[in-house]
């Protein structure tokens, strides 16, 4: 990663950051049409989460909301920085803090799947219509052998 980018954790109960982060979740939404959520929904659990984010030049470039439980609600890295590690080193971050991360994905969202299937996520279940648009996802967990600490730090070092 560039040593322009600066790391922040956002705690619960703040909105520090929720609009650039709905702007980045949309930006993205408007790409490939999978991070649908109402505006209210999307900030009621963002200021519920621990927010990892990371920041160039001062500009959100990636985060990732996560609960008490370990469970991502959104993960999202702009298009621009795609590829570059910053959602690995989102997911590490929380990693960090939970035993066990969980998260849902659209079965359609070819993307994330790969991309959480990569990092050692299994799916542990598909759940028809789970979104408010009728979309089906998946359910997956990463934790659920070995230690997820080894996990994920062997992924970063890769």
């Amino acid at each position: 990663m560039s040593v322009n980018i600066d790391s922040r954790v956002v705690t619960s109960g703040s909105d520090d950051f929720v609009d650039e982060a709905w702007e980045l979740k949309e930006e993205i939404n408007s790409r490939v049409g999978v991070l649908k959520q109402r505006r209210s929904f999307f900030t009621d659990a963002y200021r519920r989460s621990t927010v990892q984010i990371y920041l160039q030049d001062d500009e959100l470039i990636g985060f990732a909301a996560v609960r008490r439980d370990g469970y991502i609600l959104f993960l999202a890295v702009s298009p621009e920085y795609q590829g570059e590690g910053i959602g690995k080193q989102l997911v590490a971050r929380v990693a960090k803090e939970h035993d066990t991360i969980t998260c849902h994905a659209r079965t359609t969202n070819e993307g994330a799947l790969q991309f959480y299937e990569h990092l050692g996520f299994e799916i542990k279940r598909r759940i028809d219509n789970y979104y408010e648009d009728g979309g089906d996802a998946y359910y997956l967990k990463l934790g659920s052998s070995g230690s997820i600490a080894d996990k994920i730090s062997d992924l970063v070092r890769r």
